[in-house]
């Protein structure tokens, strides 16, 4: 494998000091994931430092280390790690002629980008690099550049936030050539304030646009013309995706027999016909909004929408496992990762359009960043509730209790403290031919409750 980095051209980036001459084939600041050949870059961290794991980092093969002190391996001394770790980073964005896409939006980024990737994989196979798990912070944004490639052609990388600013720090570092965001949503409302302010944090993806970008926008929000606005200050074109008068649009989406949707979308310069494998309404949003973007970059939209057909389950995201129980089996779809309004109630509609199922199991955690809004918030999922006709509702915590009040005994409701509690109380619902949906924000670990009922029940052929 060629070099990913030489330690010349790391020094070089880093304003550092090079101890020692080495190539390296990756970057990773978790001593954890390092391999053979690899460059540990030392971050200081609120509980560990890295410096810790050096040992650990040197013992699994790294070639080379990002330091504050000189240390017996080769390695870069930096006055700052994490300074050094953005620095790399732009020389990462600085040297490349990929073509770099930005993905953001309240709901669906991690599933676009990954989708996004896999269309572009398919017409580019090898050439095309990516963020890996939900890295979009001011650290995983820069470890996703520094692993950029030297020779891909492309590259979809995904940028989130809490606050005001953030995406506004990490567009500039980005500096897409398309930017895309997926929805907007009352995610970090507690932070953020309104929905309105969440649409101006977003819109953020525009000011790191280089020269004749492309805004990628959904038409289906209240917001549209704020973003719009936004994306006219910026973008030399502006291509929205979604319903009505969008320029990528549906022209008709109905179920197909694996689950997923069926649909027929009108590009601007053609018309394609394509099955994705994913379920729900909000997933046909997100495949338009890949769409326009492969055909903003002059993609082959056919392969694209072959990459939609076969793209699998994303942990966390909307995985499915069919789970052995006594006298036959079960479906437990894992939406542990994330949760906000929008993203629980699109899950709920997916759960009531399950077919061939006995009963619906509703496995739901409390919306972290909601502050104020949050007893409103969750009190509001009922008609989605109602609407999934889930028959058992096991909520989680006591911040599920407005959700619990607002339904008035209309469902059946299990109340536990934590996630141990709510996969106890699966395990003693379940039954044959049950649908368990599993959804919260990450923070309440509900990826325990698919660990558990994984593991200990034997999973079987979807």
């Amino acid at each position: 494998m060629s070099a990913l980095w030489t330690s010349a051209e790391i020094a070089a980036a880093t304003g550092g000091i090079a101890r020692g001459a080495f190539e390296v084939t990756g970057v990773t600041f978790d001593s954890r994931e390092v391999g053979p050949g690899d460059l540990f870059i030392a971050m200081p961290g609120t509980v560990h430092d890295g410096h810790e794991f050096l040992a650990q980092a040197i013992a699994a093969g790294a070639a080379g280390l990002i330091v504050l002190q000189d240390v017996d391996h080769p390695h870069v001394l930096v006055d700052d790690v994490g300074k050094a770790l953005q620095d790399l980073g732009r020389a990462s964005r600085g040297r490349t002629s990929a073509t770099i896409l930005g993905v953001t939006g309240s709901v669906g980024k991690t599933s676009t980008k990954e989708a996004l990737y896999a269309a572009l994989e398919r017409w580019r196979p090898g050439k095309v690099h990516r963020s890996v798990k939900s890295y979009n912070n001011h650290t995983g944004v820069p470890l996703s550049l520094a692993r950029m490639p030297r020779d891909c052609d492309f590259a979809v990388l995904e940028m989130g936030m809490n606050n005001k600013g953030e995406i506004a720090t990490l567009t500039k570092m980005v500096r897409p050539d398309i930017a895309v965001i997926t929805a907007i949503a009352p995610a970090h409302i507690e932070n953020l304030g309104s929905e309105e302010a969440i649409a101006d944090a977003k819109a953020e993806i525009f000011e790191g646009l280089e020269q004749d970008g492309i805004a990628i926008l959904p038409n289906d929000t209240p917001h549209r013309d704020r973003l719009v606005r936004a994306a006219r200050r910026h973008a030399d074109r502006i291509v929205t995706f979604g319903t009505g008068d969008a320029d990528i649009h549906a022209l008709h989406a109905v179920r197909a027999d694996n689950g997923g949707s069926l649909i027929t979308a009108s590009l601007l310069d053609s018309d394609v016909t394509f099955t994705i494998s994913q379920r729900g309404e909000h997933w046909v949003s997100n495949a338009l909004a890949v769409l326009a973007a492969v055909e903003a970059v002059g993609g082959d939209v056919g392969f694209a929408g072959l990459a939609l057909a076969d793209l699998g389950g994303l942990k966390g995201r909307g995985e499915r496992h069919c789970i052995r129980v006594d006298g036959g089996e079960a479906l437990l779809i894992d939406e542990s990762y994330n949760a906000n309004p929008a993203s629980m109630a699109a899950t709920l509609k997916s759960l009531g359009d399950e077919s061939d199922v006995g009963r619906r199991i509703a496995v739901l955690g409390p919306m972290r960043e909601l502050g104020p809004h949050a007893d409103q918030l969750h009190a509001g999922l009922a008609p989605a509730v109602l609407g999934a006709k889930v028959d058992e509702l096991v909520l989680v915590s006591d911040d599920m209790r407005p959700l619990e009040d607002a339904l008035d005994g209309l469902v059946h409701v299990t109340h536990v403290a934590d996630a141990d509690g709510a996969a106890d109380a699966v395990s003693r619902l379940l039954r044959p031919g049950d649908a368990v949906l599993v959804k919260a924000s990450n923070s309440v670990g509900l990826s325990r409750v698919i660990e558990r009922l994984t593991k200990e029940t034997a999973e079987c052929s979807t």
